[in-house]
């Protein structure tokens, strides 16, 4: 469980295929502080912690993984949003995000907005999907990259988010232009509250 707060980017420094599993290497600041077995997201992808040597870690993504997410689009040297699982002894500052990556979406437009900028996604629109609770509403939470952001002017199959100088800086959000490809997690509140409405 995690909360969409980005302790920091790590980055890519390996990428090795193994059958329909990929393996990445990735370096950041707690490398340390990781333990094998450990749960850390990933661009929002909950991916477990399979070796350790010195300041890099190894985490395999598996086929599922790699159809519903952007990692399979990763290269060496990208920079890659991670959380380590959320303690729950404080406070909740993002959202809950599960680390269960639901689909991908595309950056169409980028706008300044004096100082901060409007990022806006698009996905397939997929009225089935819909139903069952992958969609956003006005105010509501999404996590975008693992990234917990509060959603304005959705549509059936789009909606924008507006990002902050620091958040700009302190995760991927830096990297992302118009034609970038994005992880989503729709609110599982959402899907919890479709999910009752078809008992």
């Amino acid at each position: 469980m995690f909360s969409g707060i980005i302790e920091e980017f790590a980055t890519v420094v390996d990428i090795k295929h193994d059958r329909d599993n990929i393996d990445f290497t990735l370096t950041c600041s707690f490398t340390s502080e990781l333990k094998i077995d450990q749960s850390v997201a990933h661009n929002g992808v909950c991916l477990t912690v399979v070796s350790i040597d010195g300041d890099n870690y190894v985490v395999t993504a598996m086929k599922e993984t790699l159809d519903r997410t952007n990692l399979g689009l990763l290269k060496v040297g990208d920079k890659v949003n991670v959380e380590r699982s959320m303690l729950m002894n404080g406070r909740l500052d993002g959202h809950i995000v599960q680390g269960h990556v639901d689909q991908t979406a595309t950056c169409t437009q980028m706008e300044d907005a004096n100082g901060s900028t409007y990022f806006t996604f698009e996905y397939p629109e997929d009225r089935e999907m819909a139903r069952h609770g992958y969609f956003t509403v006005d105010k509501g939470s999404v996590s975008v990259n693992g990234v917990s952001l509060t959603v304005c002017n959705p549509t059936a199959n789009s909606f924008q988010v507006a990002i902050i100088p620091y958040t700009m800086e302190h995760t991927n959000f830096c990297d992302i232009r118009v034609g970038t490809v994005v992880n989503l997690e729709f609110d599982i509140l959402g899907k919890y509250i479709a999910r009752l409405q078809e008992l």
